[in-house]
């Protein structure tokens, strides 16, 4: 945890010091101008009864741009900052718009500090689902969880597994190409992921879906795109384009069953029109769990729960 604490003024510092060593699975630090930190660990929160004034936040913000707030006023203005090991931060306060869009965050009066964990291995039981041997490639996958549930993490996994190649199922690593639009997956800081994501795989970082997948596509020849949280209507056109490209592709959406995904009409979309060959509703219960997941039978146009058996006919 050094590398998180060197952020932060001495007398705060001891005092998360003492507060972390009691437990293990810090997953974010909350601090809130005049009030008190709150950690969060896995299991439960730990509210610290030290109460940060604005000077402290300015000063803990200086040593997260380390000294150069100008030079991290793109990250900024996008609302969070990533550090060394991949750490993110999000900033919160007063925001200075200009021609529509967000500049600068002036009275910054929040800070989220969230660990960054990688979870290596995590997603060994979706594979058999996903990866299309025969092809050496993947199905078009789309993996939909309530927030929380885990699918960034199972993301970031797939994404190394099927860079690196999967020597135990004969599987060769292939070119991937991930737009990584908030920087939660590769988590670059100074142009390097801190997040294992693979030998063959390219990043780009902080650009909308639709403008970083055409990118890829046209620069670096992937034979799989991944993003993280589709459902604009925007994502409609660049996937197609995708798949008509010869990518095939991997992708997240919020819901937790049929009826969240078809509440949204992008996502209906896709699905009626029989994009994606295979559909991962994740287990909230249970984080990085399958709870059901449907393949789709193009002779039938039904998708086939492989878990329960059920059929959904998609028109």
């Amino acid at each position: 945890m050094n590398n998180i604490l060197k952020y932060f003024p001495s007398k705060i510092n001891e005092v998360l010091q003492e507060e972390i060593e009691k437990k293990e699975n810090l997953e974010e630090i909350r601090i809130r101008v005049q009030k008190p930190i709150i950690l969060k660990f896995s299991d439960t929160e730990v509210v610290v009864r030290y109460f940060v004034n604005n000077e402290e936040i300015l000063n803990i913000l200086q040593l997260i741009c380390e000294n150069s707030i100008y030079s991290y006023q793109n990250q900024i203005s996008e609302g969070f900052v990533t550090v060394s090991g991949g750490h993110r931060v999000g900033i919160s306060g007063s925001c200075v718009i200009e021609n529509g869009k967000v500049i600068n965050i002036n009275y910054i009066n929040s800070l989220n500090i969230r660990i960054a964990r990688q979870v290596l291995d995590c997603s060994d039981s979706f594979l058999n689902y996903i990866l299309n041997l025969k092809m050496n490639n993947v199905y078009n996958t789309l993996i939909i969880s309530p927030p929380g549930a885990g699918k960034t993490t199972l993301l970031r996994d797939i994404v190394r597994q099927i860079s690196n190649g999967i020597k135990k199922l004969n599987f060769k690593g292939i070119n991937v190409g991930l737009v990584d639009e908030r920087g939660e997956i590769a988590s670059l800081y100074k142009g390097v992921p801190q997040n294992d994501i693979g030998i063959k795989t390219d990043v780009i970082e902080n650009v909308p879906k639709q403008i970083g997948m055409k990118m890829l596509i046209r620069s670096m020849a992937p034979q799989v795109i991944v993003a993280d949280e589709i459902g604009g209507y925007e994502d409609i056109q660049i996937i197609n384009y995708a798949i008509r490209s010869g990518c095939k592709g991997i992708f997240t959406a919020h819901g937790s069953n049929f009826y969240d995904i078809y509440v949204n009409p992008v996502l209906k979309s896709l699905i009626d029109n029989h994009v994606f060959e295979v559909l991962i509703f994740l287990d909230s219960n249970s984080k990085g769990r399958p709870n059901e997941v449907y393949l789709l039978d193009k002779n039938n146009l039904q998708y086939k729960s492989i878990i329960n058996e059920a059929k959904i006919r998609i028109c």
